[in-house]
């Protein structure tokens, strides 16, 4: 995947709109543990962001993945991570599969407004008591008549508590293989029976706001139903969770980038018996070693980017290396961000230096959108190391 001057005009332009949009209002929305997710998507939808790779006839730009995980590494640079995670659940974790398999008018009342900023969406997947196992949601949509009467619960849900609408998965029939009886149904938020129970308490991305979110029958018209038919959600959503990982891995790339400039900085002017720190063979040698290994990451993303542009998001090689990308930012965060805290000694352990936020922020990347053991498991079925089972592919 090569980047054209197209991509490096756009990166520019969002660089500029996080440095004047966003980052001056980071410390604020920290405290509060919220942005205003629709007064910046409004700003976002204007300029064209928010929908890169959705079809110009509902008002997007109709390019390909590549532009997308160009905005994921642009977005590196605003000052926590919250927001440009609300941003990356609203263009690239709850539009896919609406944009993909959404029936037309889906499309015009909730896919167009969702690129303009005019609605925020949410993706309802998780609960209290099936996260990475997605096959185990006990959330159902009961048939009456033309519509569905929705019960259940969702949990940790980005966007939550702003959320307009949800791309939420539920099972639509009972019995039978947990993998063909769930289906995606976008499902309005102010609609009588949904009750946002509270904004969750997070250790980092403070600035984007969670939900644990009940339906207590829920009545949503069939025609919201994503898709043909019932029974096609779990693969929908599998999908769907590429473009998620890949996002999240270039994402991921770029702000460990940062990270490794702020350490290099601050080491070139802490100085420690007579010399800067960063003079220490040892600290060098670790910076170099852990740039490497960043290099590496940003290679294998771009690869899978590549062939998910080429073959689409459920050819197998790009679920392989989707998976493998994901697992290796959640493991690579963790490292580097750790080495980096601790070069900054005493104030990288101090809650107010950017490192240290980068550190609680980019911990979740190992749990969310599949935790590192799931990816293990895809990566071992994919690479054939583990029988085959009879079950999606996550």
């Amino acid at each position: 995947m090569i980047f054209t001057a197209e991509h490096e005009q756009m990166r520019a332009q969002m660089r500029r709109f996080v440095e004047t949009e966003i980052n001056p209002h980071v410390e604020d929305w920290e405290r509060e543990g919220i942005f205003p997710a629709h007064t910046l998507f409004k700003k976002m939808g204007d300029l064209g962001y928010l929908g890169i790779t959705k079809p110009e006839e509902y008002g997007g730009l109709g390019l390909d993945l590549s532009y997308s995980i160009m905005l994921a590494e642009a977005l590196a640079v605003a000052h926590c991570g919250g927001v440009p995670l609300g941003v990356g659940v609203q263009t690239d974790m709850c539009t896919p599969a609406l944009a993909d398999f959404g029936s037309e008018e889906l499309k015009r009342s909730y896919l167009a407004p969702s690129i303009a900023g005019d609605l925020v969406g949410c993706l309802g997947v998780s609960e209290p008591g099936a996260g990475s196992d997605v096959a185990a949601i006990k959330s159902f949509a009961r048939s009456d008549g033309d519509d569905y009467v929705i019960t259940g619960q969702k949990m940790w849900i980005t966007n939550g508590t702003q959320a307009d609408w949800m791309c939420m998965l539920v099972n639509t029939s009972e019995g039978g293989s947990p993998y063909h009886n769930k289906s995606l149904v976008i499902v309005p938020l102010k609609t009588p029976g949904v009750h946002i129970e509270r904004k969750l308490d997070k250790m980092g991305m403070r600035s984007s706001d969670t939900a644990l979110i009940f339906f207590d029958d829920v009545r949503v018209p069939k025609r919201n139903l994503i898709g043909d038919r019932e029974g096609l959600g779990f693969a929908q959503q599998m999908a769907q969770f590429q473009d998620e990982r890949l996002w999240g891995a270039a994402n991921t790339t770029a702000v460990l980038e940062e990270a490794l400039k702020i350490t290099g900085e601050y080491l070139s002017e802490r100085r420690a018996f007579g010399s800067p720190l960063i003079s220490q063979q040892f600290i060098h040698f670790k910076l170099a070693e852990l740039s490497t290994e960043l290099q590496s990451l940003r290679s294998l993303t771009y690869r899978a980017v590549g062939l998910h542009v080429a073959r689409g998001p459920t050819d197998p090689e790009v679920i392989r290396l989707a998976s493998m990308a994901k697992f290796k930012s959640g493991r690579l965060s963790r490292e580097t961000l750790d080495w980096c805290v601790q070069f900054h000694g005493g104030m990288g352990y101090m809650l107010e230096t950017r490192v240290n936020r980068m550190y609680r922020d980019l911990r979740v990347l190992a749990i969310g959108g599949g935790a590192d053991e799931v990816m293990l498991g895809v990566i071992a079925k994919l690479e054939g190391f583990i029988p085959n089972r009879s079950r999606g592919d996550s």
